[in-house]
């Protein structure tokens, strides 16, 4: 199969997938190695000063959470 279906245009890559964990960490570095990447400009962050200890409030958002399932 390969030898009929690896071209220029779209080779095949092969992971060696002994140790799936490894195999799948060294896809992960294999694709994002070939995306070219640039520097993004980007503005300083300014932060707010912190809410006094024990006295927290958490901000309400309007946002979809993540059911949690565990």
């Amino acid at each position: 199969m390969f030898k009929f279906t690896h071209t220029h245009w779209a080779p095949w890559t092969v992971a060696d997938s002994n140790d799936k964990k490894r195999a799948r960490l060294n896809i992960i570095t294999d694709l994002l190695a070939r995306i070219p990447y640039k520097e993004a400009p980007r503005e300083k962050v300014h932060l707010p000063k912190r809410q006094a200890a024990g006295k927290y409030i958490e901000p309400v958002h309007e946002v979809d959470r993540v059911k949690e399932v565990f």
